[in-house]
């Protein structure tokens, strides 16, 4: 598989391409149900490369879905709160949250494309 560039969500930065899981207590399964789908990320973790090819896309539609999910429920949250239209920096947020969604749906179809080979 070719190494894709993906961008970090926060700051806009590249991410390396042999990120290290940070903290000695992340696993892999914890990095899928927080949302993490870089396959370069993912490969950091030991077991990622005793499973087959179907699997690890597995693992990565998983954390895909897991990844639309939160983006939604930030959303979701940011627009009920109260008084939002008397606070206009968190359209900004909205908007931060919107592109965040695109880009996961960018990523989605790629990483799609690349695990249909």
């Amino acid at each position: 598989m070719t190494c894709m560039a993906y961008e970090d969500m926060e700051s806009g930065e590249k991410l390396s391409s042999s990120p290290q899981p940070s903290g000695g207590n992340m696993t892999l399964q914890k990095a899928i149900d927080m949302g993490e789908y870089n396959p370069s990320y993912l490969s950091t973790f030991p077991e990622w490369q005793t499973y087959s090819r179907h699997i690890q896309f597995e693992f990565i539609r998983k954390a895909l879905d897991n990844r639309n999910y939160h983006l939604i429920k930030q959303w979701a949250e940011i627009n009920n709160m109260i008084d939002f239209r008397l606070k206009p920096h968190l359209a900004a947020a909205l908007k931060n949250i919107e592109k965040q969604m695109k880009k996961l749906q960018t990523d989605r179809e790629k990483l799609y494309f690349e695990y249909s080979r």
